[in-house]
């Protein structure tokens, strides 16, 4: 009896059977820097374990798990066909097997995949938690109100207890919603443009408050104590100091930019990771960005899509705010890489269901 396997379907297993191969052998590639929040995880010297925040919880659950007691590339050979098993629950497209751009795209996300969470990882955990959202949106039997309040109440938990950054996402989120009913020309551009006038208003608001803005007391904290650094060649600058309300605006908009859309990255030529994720962030933010001016057009027949776009743009917004460094950006962004996946593919997920 021959068993007949599709295109598309071999050619997820072989990324699969590939990149578990390099999330093995990762541990004994990579650079030492990539093990730093690793290390915390693991051996816990500084005894973070609790149940509120994001290494505390993350220290609990590789405790809890067990996995925590196992060597590295043994940590890999279970987490990584976790993560590829998610992305085959969400669907495999039929043109899967074909050379484009988007589906390039998704192969080297596959292998960032392997890189950054072939060990212990907050971004293990995120990546499972946005699963939730993706698979919310495709259950039939959950009307298209209650997945709404469902996901931005599940990105609020999460903002609570692990991620507070979480928080600004469903308000963002919201905010471009209610303005892409408005008329504007270039409803992308200008839907875009609120949410990050309203990223900044928060943070002008929280400085009011607090003292200092969101940027400063995030990114510039961190970067302060990396100055001169050998694994900070990446570290993301604002070109005015973020201690004003014209500074952190500043600081918000360049934050931003260098996140997704980072031409400025040309200062990296001699460094090719730098390079090659500079290149596949721009063509990601590219077609995401017509896929959601495809969404804004037909939002009544694609009002699922619309709303993960809206919280994978608001996840970006909110990257260019609290991001210190390009690599930091990029592991972050596989974090949610089940949201991206879906974003790429929902014409496929759409046919499934018909």
């Amino acid at each position: 009896m021959q068993i007949k396997i599709k295109k598309s379907t071999a050619t997820f297993m072989v990324l699969f059977i590939a990149n578990l191969f390099v999330a093995v052998i990762a541990f004994y590639i990579l650079p030492k820097r990539f093990f730093y929040d690793s290390a915390i995880i693991a051996f816990d010297k500084g005894k973070e374990i609790g149940f509120l925040g994001s290494y505390p919880l993350t220290i609990l659950f590789y405790k809890l798990t067990g996995l925590r007691y196992l060597p590295f590339p043994l940590i890999a050979l279970i987490q990584f066909p976790i993560l590829a098993y998610v992305l085959y629950k969400i669907g495999v497209p039929n043109n899967f097997y074909k050379l484009n751009v988007k589906n390039i795209l998704v192969y080297l996300g596959f292998f960032m995949m392997a890189i950054f969470m072939s060990m212990p990882s907050k971004e293990f955990i995120t990546y499972l938690y946005v699963a939730i959202i993706v698979f919310l949106y495709r259950n039939e039997n959950v009307s298209y109100g209650k997945s709404i309040t469902l996901s931005m109440f599940l990105l609020v938990l999460f903002g609570i207890f692990y991620r507070p950054y979480f928080l600004l996402m469903p308000i963002i989120a919201f905010v471009m919603y209610v303005v892409s009913f408005i008329n504007f020309k270039n409803k992308t551009i200008v839907t875009l443009f609120y949410g990050l006038l309203i990223v900044i208003f928060l943070s002008l608001s929280y400085g009011m408050l607090e003292g200092h803005y969101f940027s400063e007391s995030s990114r510039e904290i961190v970067n302060t104590t990396r100055l001169n650094a050998s694994d900070a060649n990446s570290m993301i600058v604002s070109p005015v100091k973020p201690d004003t309300w014209y500074g952190e605006t500043v600081a918000i908009v360049y934050g931003f930019f260098t996140v997704n859309i980072p031409l400025n990255g040309i200062k990296y030529i001699f460094s090719p990771q730098i390079i090659a994720f500079i290149i596949w962030q721009l063509f990601l933010f590219y077609i995401l960005l017509v896929r959601f001016s495809k969404c804004l057009k037909n939002r009544e027949k694609y009002k699922y899509e619309l709303w993960i776009l809206l919280i994978l743009f608001a996840y970006f917004i909110v990257q260019g705010v609290f991001e210190p460094d390009l690599g930091t950006a990029i592991r972050h962004k596989i974090g949610v890489f089940p949201l991206i996946y879906y974003a790429l593919y929902y014409e496929h997920f759409r046919k499934e269901h018909q």
